[in-house]
């Protein structure tokens, strides 16, 4: 069977997108997503996104990392998803549904309200998620905030100085975060302005991360650290974030289709 995919990006966060709406493409199993995503010998990518038809959204979105496991949310790729359907629309993810609205290169997104129960991120047991007790060598009282992902955000005085590649792996596999976490060092550079680095879990470094940036945020708002709207510098570019205390959270930017083409869904099967 071939299959058709669209490259798109999110601020350099690629995927590899199915749009099976309209035709018969199996949802991929945890080792073709790995095989798919490997940029040696596949497409190569960050993150796949199977979309297909919705009887509560205008389409609904799975989304698998590069390690083959699947996941609950991606900023980028809902900003990516907009733009290719074109129109306002509202997308069905695992737990929650968001709205987006593309134009001219960038799309806006509702992601829905953060969760910040310890229970929520989750969290092996209970504890203070604004301000955590616990430390990673430099890295320590770290918050945590769950937008359809679970991250862990530590603010530092200069977040390019980290050794995420390092401690980022060590922190998404702590016991203390069952389903894993996502890794986000950040640097406060004014009221409205965060500079960003991730380790997503199951993808590892990445030039951006639309929930990352979200958690990030509002973490910082709650810590009153920075005031909405907030600019969220990431290596691959900016992402805007709005949100206020029991409010969802709204984040603007760009996304872009780079190339489309097919391949044999047996030779990675």
């Amino acid at each position: 069977m071939r299959a058709d995919f669209i490259k798109m990006h999110g601020l350099g966060n690629d995927f590899v997108v199915l749009d099976t709406r309209d035709r018969d493409v199996p949802i991929p199993s945890a080792s073709v997503a790995q095989a798919i995503a490997d940029r040696q010998t596949g497409v190569g990518c960050d993150q796949m996104v199977h979309l297909s038809s919705s009887d509560r959204a205008d389409v609904r979105m799975r989304i698998f990392n590069r390690d083959g496991g699947e996941v609950g949310a991606c900023g980028n790729a809902t900003r990516a998803v907009a733009l290719l359907l074109g129109k306002p629309c509202r997308i069905e993810t695992a737990d929650r549904i968001v709205e987006a609205v593309p134009g001219g290169g960038n799309a806006s997104v509702d992601m829905g309200a953060p969760r910040l129960e310890w229970d929520a991120i989750p969290l092996a047991y209970a504890m203070d998620t604004l301000a955590m007790p616990v430390g990673w060598d430099e890295l320590y009282s770290p918050a945590a905030v769950n937008v359809g992902n679970p991250h862990v955000i530590f603010f530092v005085n200069d977040c390019d100085a980290v050794s995420l590649d390092t401690l980022g792996p060590l922190i998404e596999n702590d016991p203390l975060f069952p389903e894993r976490i996502n890794v986000n060092v950040a640097t406060v550079q004014g009221e409205n302005r965060i500079r960003l680095r991730v380790w997503e879990r199951g993808a590892g470094l990445t030039r951006a991360c639309g929930t990352g940036a979200c958690a990030t945020a509002v973490a910082a708002m709650r810590r009153k650290l920075v005031r909405s709207p907030v600019t969220v510098e990431l290596p691959g570019g900016e992402l805007e974030i709005e949100w206020s205390d029991g409010g969802s959270i709204k984040m603007s930017g760009p996304a872009t289709e780079s190339f489309r083409g097919s391949f044999e869904w047996d030779d990675y099967a």
